[in-house]
C-alpha cells in the first residue's frame, strides 16, 4: 500500500478554481491507478476522476470539461485541477490508489485512501 496526503482544498467562489494535490509515499507509485473521489454531507462517496499509470484519464460526466487529473510519477504526486467550480462541487475530496481497478470506478477497488481535503464553493 501507499500512504496518501491531500492538500489544496479551501473556500472559493462559484466560477473560481482550485488545484488539489495528493502526495504519495511508497516505492510502487507508478503501478497504481490514482483516483479522486468526493463526498458531500449526507451523500455517498462518488467518483470524480482517475488516471492510469500510463496517463490515461477518466472523468465523471458531472465534471468533464471542468476538472483535469494529472500525475507526476517522479514526484509521486497526483493533481486535480478544478475550474468553473459550482456550489454543488462542495464536498470532502479524497485521493485514492488501487492496483486492479475496474472501469466501474467503485471505491471498493481502491486500497489506499488519504484523509480528505474540504472544498467549499460559495454561490
Amino acid at each position: 500500500q501507499v500512504q496518501l496526503v491531500e492538500s489544496g482544498g479551501g473556500l472559493v467562489q462559484a466560477g473560481g478554481s482550485l488545484r488539489l494535490s495528493c502526495a504519495a509515499s511508497g516505492r510502487t507509485f507508478r503501478s497504481y491507478v490514482m483516483g479522486w473521489f468526493r463526498q458531500a454531507p449526507g451523500k455517498e462517496r462518488e467518483f470524480v476522476a482517475a488516471i492510469s499509470w500510463t496517463g490515461s484519464t477518466y472523468y465523471a460526466d458531472s465534471v468533464k470539461g471542468r476538472i483535469t487529473i494529472s500525475r507526476d510519477n517522479a514526484k509521486k504526486t497526483v493533481y486535480l485541477q478544478m475550474n468553473s467550480l459550482k456550489p454543488e462541487d462542495t464536498a470532502v475530496y479524497y485521493c485514492a490508489a488501487g492496483v486492479t481497478v475496474r472501469p466501474s470506478w467503485s471505491p471498493l477497488d481502491f486500497e489506499s485512501w488519504g484523509q480528505g481535503t474540504q472544498v467549499t464553493v460559495s454561490s
